[in-house]
Parts: C-alpha cells; structure tokens; sequence
C-alpha cells in the first residue's frame, strides 16, 4: 500500500476571492522562516516513515511564492525520502526558471499549476494575479528541465462566464497537450471575499441548469481529447493520475505536516493547528482513533468519486456487513437512476455524478 507525505504551505502573495484553504499574506520573510523552522521540527519527528514513503504532495497556500532559498530549505528537509511522485504545487505568475531548475535539481516529478482559466478577465475578477502567457511560459519552462508530468486545476461555473469562454479554457488544455486536470466549479465558502459580497447581496452564483450543462461539455470535450475521466472532478491522459489523491481516494495512509495539514497514520487521523502562530509552538492539534464506522463511511464516499466504484462483495468481507442491509436509502437513489450496481460494482451514474452529496449523504 503506497503512503503519502503533504507538506502544507500556507503563503500567498494575494487571496483568492474564492480561496478557504489555511493561507495567509505573510508578514515577512521572518514568518516565513520560523514557519520553515517549526515545518523541519515536524517533518524530522515522521523521519521512521521517511523509507515507505512513495508520493510527495508540495501544497497550499501557494508554496511557488517561497524564494530559491526557502524552496531549496524544504527540499532538503525531505532528500533522504525517493518518492515515485513528487508533486508541488506552483502558481503561474511565481514561477521563474531558477525555480523550475531547483525543482528538475531535486528530483520534483509533477507540477500542478494553478491556471483556473485562460481569460484574463475572469482571472481578475478571482483575484489571480497570472496572464495567459504566465501560464504558458511556464508550462514551456517545465518541460525544457525535463517535468512534463503537468497538472492543470480549471475552474467553471464563474459568474459572467459564458460557454464559449469555457469552450476557449478545454481547447487550451487540448492544445498544450496537458497529461492531467482537475476541474471544480465555483463553490461559494464561507470565510471568502465572495462570501462577504454574497451576503450583502453583491455576488450572484452561477444558475444550477448553466452550471450542470458546462459539467456536461467538460466531461465531454475532455473525453473527446483523450482523458479518462477516473475520479468525479478529475482527468487523466496515458494513466497519468495523481497517484497521491489515489492515496487519499483509497484510504491509504499519508502523513499531513504544515499549518491546518490532517493525515490518517498507524490507525490515526492527525489534525494540524490552523493558525500559523499556534503551529509555531504545538503543530498537532488533535489525534483521534480512526473507527470502523468512519472506515466504512470514508471508502464509500471516496470510492464513490471514483468512476472505477466500489467492488461491494470486497468492502462487504472486508468489514463484515451487508451494504444494503445497513443502507436501506441505497434502493431509493438506485430508483432515482444516481447509482448502478452492475456485476457487483457500485458507481455513479452520469446524473449521480451531478448530485453525488445526495448520494454521499446516506453514508453520513
């Protein structure tokens, strides 16, 4: 069973309008190194787990923003490990060559680059700060130092975007030949800048109908281009999935470092301090005991977003239960045409996957 390592960096240069993830503009370089001091402290106590480790996950925040030599810090706080993936996550506009060199140096294998849309219109009203030509130079760059393993995130469902503007975001994707995406819609979170326009009534969300239908032409044109689509918001060309979110998709284990970071090890889920002044001083927040009720509740959810599904006789030995017995609602949205359950697989249909958390809420 792979196991995984994510080291959350919680720094930006701006916030997205959008963005509930644990981030913050940082003070100073001060802030950003004694956050590194307290990540090395961290990361050195999980050194036992260091030669079974085969996925690392760089993620954020924005952890392109560091500098060459905060870059180069972490990195060598995690040399001894030789991972089968390593991903970081980079942002267009903070990408630069001496970065991308120290990446290729060190052995990083996969970028995932937050591109979100090609419309610079668009781009600003999210409050991202890259160009169109950012986001292409940058995939150009990686791929002269050898990292073609590219993972782009598209956003849809953006207020004032039309069809043809997404229409405009797949043809890019097809055009620059990117191995793997990742595609959400908008969603308002609380605690976002949208959020506190929505609720003074300045922020209007997209209508569900527009929202399903641009759902519709991403799956489509995506599969049209060569992707398999194999997890609900995710795409992949010639088997390239981000084998570190398989981790998390198929309750593998993985350790979780950094500010608000959480990991499932040894039986455990770990739950990091979110404020990056209380992570200074005492990074885990809490430990609890990963019961066989969330065991069963979490392979269901996450084996659900997979379009492979769920062998159900294998999960039914595995814990010793009968599914529909113990979920009795499954006939019902078995009715609703959101799942099938053909030769003992249970998936998503087309229409589940729109209303997957009313499928997912029976397991709650």
């Amino acid at each position: 069973m792979m196991k995984g390592l994510y080291i959350h960096i919680p720094f930006c240069e701006s916030i997205c309008h959008y963005c509930d993830f644990v981030k913050r503009k940082p003070k100073d370089d001060q802030m950003i190194d004694e956050y590194l001091d307290a990540l090395s402290n961290e990361i050195a106590s999980y050194r036992s787990h260091f030669s079974t480790i085969e996925t690392i996950y760089i993620g954020g925040g924005t952890p392109s923003m560091l500098s060459v030599s905060q870059l180069e810090r972490i990195f060598m706080m995690i040399k001894e490990i030789e991972p089968i993936e390593y991903t970081i996550e980079v942002n267009p506009e903070s990408y630069d060559q001496k970065k991308g060199e120290l990446f290729a140096q060190y052995g990083i294998n996969r970028v995932s680059l937050g591109v979100q849309t090609f419309n610079e219109a668009l781009l600003t009203s999210l409050n991202r700060k890259h160009t169109k030509s950012q986001i292409i130079s940058a995939i150009d760059h990686l791929r002269t130092v050898g990292i073609d393993n590219i993972s782009v995130d598209l956003i849809y469902a953006i207020p004032g975007q039309s069809m043809d503007m997404l229409e405009e975001d797949l043809d890019m994707i097809q055009a620059l030949n990117i191995p793997h995406v990742s595609c959400y819609s908008l969603i308002l979170e609380e605690k976002t800048y949208f959020y506190h326009l929505f609720m003074k009534g300045l922020f209007k969300t997209m209508d569900e109908d527009t929202e399903a239908l641009m759902y519709e032409t991403v799956m489509e044109r995506l599969k049209s281009f060569g992707y398999e689509h194999y997890e609900i918001s995710n795409y992949a060309k010639d088997q390239k999935y981000s084998k570190h979110n398989l981790i998390y998709w198929t309750l593998g284990e993985y350790i979780g470092v950094g500010a608000g970071a959480h990991g499932l090890i040894d039986g455990y889920r770990t739950y990091n301090q979110r404020l990056i002044s209380t992570y200074i001083q005492t990074p885990l927040e809490r430990k609890e005991i990963q019961t066989q009720e969330q065991n069963i509740q979490d392979e269901l959810i996450f084996g659900l977003r997979k379009m492979s599904g769920i062998n159900i006789k294998e999960l039914e030995t595995k814990y010793q239960f009968d599914l529909y017995a113990r979920y009795p609602k499954l006939d019902e949205v078995k009715e609703l045409g959101l799942i099938t359950d053909l030769e003992g697989q249970l998936k998503l249909t087309q229409k589940g996957i729109f209303l997957g958390n009313q499928v997912f809420s029976i397991f709650v």
